[in-house]
Parts: C-alpha cells; structure tokens; sequence
C-alpha cells in the first residue's frame, strides 16, 4: 500500500473525520519507523489506531508481538479478519479507546516499544495516560508537526505546557524527521513529524499531586507564578505549592517573584515532589 488508496469501502467510502482518520500509505516512512524503534524478534510493541494494518503488518513481519487498540468497529473487524489469522500467536488486538487502554492489552511487568502513526485527536491525553507508567523503553511516533513541538518543547519555549515537563523527565527526544502530506490518504491540511524518544537511564514520573499542580500552572501560563500558585483552590495543594514555590524564591532570589510556568527548568519542577 505504498502510495495507493486504502480500502475504503471498508470504510462506507470515506474515512472519519471525528476520528481523525488519515491513513500512512507511504511504505519509506514504515520502514523509517522500524528502523528508528530498532524493531526484532520478540519485541513487545504497542501500535495505536492500526487503521488497514499497513504498520502492523511490518511489525509483525518484523517478528514483533503487536499489541494494538483500534477504536473504529469496521476496522478492528477487517484486521481480525486479514491478520488475526495469519498472525494468531503475535497480533493482539483490542477493539476500545486508547486513552483508557494506553497499552492495550499489554501487561505492566513486560518491556515494550511503542511504534505509532498516533491519531493527531488523541496524541496529548494519550500520552497523558502513558505517562502514569509503566513507561515503554521507547516510543516512535508519526505527530502532528504543532503537537510534536509542543510535546518535546524545553523551558523559555511559549510551546511549554505540563506533558512537554512530564515528556522531559522521562525520555529524550533526539529524531525529528518530517512527513509530508502526501505520504497519507487522505492528504491532512498540517505537516507531521516521525519522532523518536528514548527512555532515560532513570526516568522520572511526578506524583499525582505534583501533576495537578503542573497542570494548573500551565493552564494560566500567561500569569506570573506566584499569582497562578494563590488561586489554586483545594487547600492542601495550595499549601504545597507555596512551600514549593517558597523553595524556589530562597533558592533563586527575587527573579522568582516574576517568573511564569515556561520560565522554569526541569530541575524545579521535580522538586514538587518533594513537598
């Protein structure tokens, strides 16, 4: 399927825009990702929104168990049928939504990879799923060009928001490789990113605190800190981020007293987790 129409007639002849269904049909953009994920026999992978199986099937063929969550009906019947049979011992497929089955079927205790062209929709509260842990030893991911950026964007960056700091503690992002628009069926109207990002030799994940604090802070980015910080309303997260942000007054002097959410490295936002 290497520049060609999918079968939409699967489909009722078109694809789902609610769904954010546009389908990889470019087979040099497959093989980037394999490369990149460094797939072998054996591998535990993780593939979101499968779609025609044009993925999954290199996977498989790769000698990867693929664990997959397809949220469309149609399409979760068609795999089953084209390659729940040829591929029964490897392919797991699950017919549910991605942001409750992160995973999909996979369990918590085996090491995986995550190989995707991730439904553009989805790609932040996915994530934000994925991050609670356990963590895959590396994700690559087909993005949206504006959310891979967001994603993996570093301090002082106006793209900087809670997952990007979550995202930075727990994995290093060093391939950006651009797609474009024609590599997909149908062709989106944004230009995507293959991204691959590797677990850190010691990730870190913040409590389930530290994250409502993170998103709060993040959710008023335009506003100075200290401010956003006041405003919080349940009492004992506020506390905890006074003494936190308190912390980092003492530590950096008066500049504090101006800073915003984006200002602040990844080294001061780990230090939530201490209070």
């Amino acid at each position: 399927m290497d520049g060609r129409k999918p079968p939409l007639h699967i489909l009722g002849g078109s694809p789902s825009k609610t769904l954010g269904q546009n389908f990889l049909i470019d087979v040099d953009v497959i093989r980037k990702s394999l490369l990149l994920a460094a797939v072998a026999p054996g591998d535990c992978v993780v593939e979101i929104g499968p779609g025609f199986g044009i993925l999954t099937e290199q996977l498989l063929d790769a000698g990867a168990d693929v664990y997959a969550v397809e949220l469309d009906r149609r399409l979760y019947e068609y795999l089953l049928e084209n390659l729940g049979q040829k591929y029964s011992k490897n392919f797991h497929l699950l017919h549910g939504d991605a942001v409750t089955f992160p995973r999909a079927t996979l369990g918590n205790a085996q090491p995986y990879k995550v190989v995707a062209n991730l439904p553009y929709a989805i790609s932040t509260p996915w994530l934000d799923a994925l991050l609670q842990g356990p963590l895959p030893q590396s994700m690559t991911l087909l993005l949206q060009k504006e959310t891979a950026e967001r994603i993996f964007s570093l301090e002082k960056s106006k793209r900087r928001s809670a997952i990007s700091v979550r995202m930075e503690a727990a994995f290093g992002c060093n391939i950006l490789y651009p797609v474009a628009p024609q590599c997909f069926f149908p062709q989106p109207k944004v230009q995507s990113i293959l991204i691959h990002a590797q677990i850190r030799e010691i990730p870190f994940l913040f409590s389930d605190m530290s994250q409502i604090i993170l998103r709060h802070c993040f959710n008023f980015r335009r506003k100075q800190l200290r401010g956003v910080i006041a405003s919080i309303e349940d009492a004992a997260l506020r506390m905890r981020a006074m003494q936190w942000f308190g912390q980092l007054c003492t530590n950096a002097g008066e500049r504090m007293k101006m800073v915003r959410a984006e200002d602040l490295p990844l080294r001061a936002w780990k230090m939530l987790d201490d209070f």
